[in-house]
């Protein structure tokens, strides 16, 4: 059985030093249905074995199902359950660290006062100079107010604060930018945008984050007008940006020409809308759209799209892209042989890729090899080495354009923990605005360390 590994455990078991102990302890985890990953030694003797297995489950009830069966096993003890991803997230997985030691007094007073003061004075009378002498160069808002978060839905911004510390640990990790969580205990548009602009004098872009839809357009566009820094929300243009590079290379992979075929898009949420749009603009013709929401489906309508349904798409598109949220909404009978299928939602996906793919589909992928980390790091890094005001269409197109000429032959997109290929967006996009007229800095392309 094929799903998204939702639950993990590390269960430490003491087992008898007797053949078969072992063995009947893996049948019975995958006679529940559940999946082993690592198994570490821990210890052995001539009478017992320790030994820490990682097991996966569908859900915490399951995980209690094949807990009790590992404990009911013949010769085996369990010692302690560990829940490696909370004992992670402890304490938060980010912090602000000083990029020097303060060990002296003279270090002191040059980091501080009195030395500050000279350079506040010289940003005072040249603010251009912050993005030299501060941190405001690489400073990114990763902002939400937790309404859209996952495929979770509104679970609140406290409870999005471990998705932010992990777009802020991306960011850091794979091109060095800065980013900080912001967390807005309001979905009123007006003070959201009130808030964010007033702070924006901190940072050198903004990154909207799980903000649901409709507000989330409206949102960002009141921002980026208002604001001479860059604003994208990534559930928009970072998803659409990524899926349109893995449907390209799916398209290339399974001998089809999109500007040939019919493209159906279900779910005209932020992503669905976003992705819609944009393969719209590659090719020119009408994507078929579906949403149960008619305000939605009006205005991908208003973008050039086609209003449609579920069951027309499945029918009709040679290709489906789904980003509904709604775990297996397409049923394995609507599959038709030679389709296309990208079930892009998290953790659940609209159908499992392995059951399209027998079920005659050409290509199936879901959204654990589509995810936008190789989208967003990437995009704002160029963004903000060009001083960019604004990310344009043209740039998320370049970024689009560089994921697909990096992926890796048989793959669906490239490694999202290949740095080369951030920098290599990051590259496209700051040369991009270059191009455009609108880069206020010589781009200079950032070096780790």
């Amino acid at each position: 059985m094929a799903w998204e590994r939702k639950i993990m455990r590390t269960v430490r078991v003491r087992n008898e030093n007797k053949v078969g102990t072992l063995a009947r302890l893996m049948a019975a985890i995958s006679g529940l249905q559940a999946s082993v990953g690592t198994i570490e030694l821990i210890n052995e003797t001539a009478h017992s074995v320790v030994r820490d297995i990682t097991v996966y489950a569908e859900d915490a009830e399951h995980m209690d199902h094949v807990i009790e069966a590992m404990r009911a096993n013949e010769g085996t003890r369990v010692l302690a359950i560990r829940d490696e991803v909370l004992e992670l997230h402890q304490k938060g997985k980010i912090a602000i660290r000083s990029r020097y030691p303060i060990d002296s007094i003279a270090t002191l007073r040059r980091v501080y006062t009195p030395g500050v003061a000279e350079v506040c004075l010289k940003i005072a009378d040249d603010p251009a100079l912050a993005r030299l002498y501060t941190s405001v160069s690489h400073m990114v808002a990763i902002v939400t107010d937790g309404t859209a978060v996952l495929g979770l839905g509104d679970i609140g911004p406290l409870a999005g604060m471990p998705v932010m510390e992990g777009k802020a640990m991306l960011m850091e990790t794979l091109v060095g930018l800065s980013g900080v969580p912001i967390l807005l205990n309001t979905k009123d548009p007006d003070e959201i945008v009130r808030a964010v602009s007033t702070i924006s004098t901190t940072f050198a872009a903004i990154q909207l984050e799980d903000i649901s839809a409709p507000r989330c357009f409206e949102i960002e566009e009141r921002l980026q007008s208002m604001l001479d820094i860059p604003v994208l929300h990534d559930d928009q243009h970072g998803t659409a940006v990524v899926s349109l590079a893995a449907l390209m290379t799916a398209a290339k992979r399974a001998n089809v020409d999109l500007n040939k075929v019919t493209v159906g898009q279900v779910g005209l949420g932020a992503a669905g809308n976003s992705i819609g749009r944009m393969i719209m603009s590659l090719t020119g013709n009408p994507v078929y759209g579906a949403d149960l929401s008619e305000e939605a489906v009006k205005r991908f309508e208003d973008a050039g799209g086609r209003r449609s349904s579920l069951k027309e798409i499945m029918a009709e598109c040679d290709v489906v892209i789904a980003t509904t949220g709604a775990p297996n909404l397409i049923q394995p009978e609507m599959v038709r042989k030679g389709q296309v299928i990208l079930a892009l939602s998290n953790p659940n996906p609209e159908i499992d890729p392995e059951i399209a793919l027998a079920q005659g589909a050409a290509f199936a992928a879901d959204g654990k090899s589509v995810n936008n980390v190789l989208g967003f790091p990437g995009i704002f890094r160029g963004a903000v080495d060009a001083n960019a005001p604004r990310i344009t269409h043209e740039m998320l197109i370049a970024a689009t354009e560089v994921l697909v000429r990096m992926t890796p032959a048989g793959e669906l997109m490239p490694n999202p923990l290949d740095k080369k290929v951030h920098l290599e967006v990051a590259r496209a996009v700051a040369e991009t605005a270059m191009k455009q007229g609108i880069a206020r800095a010589e781009y200079v392309p950032y070096v780790e360390g």
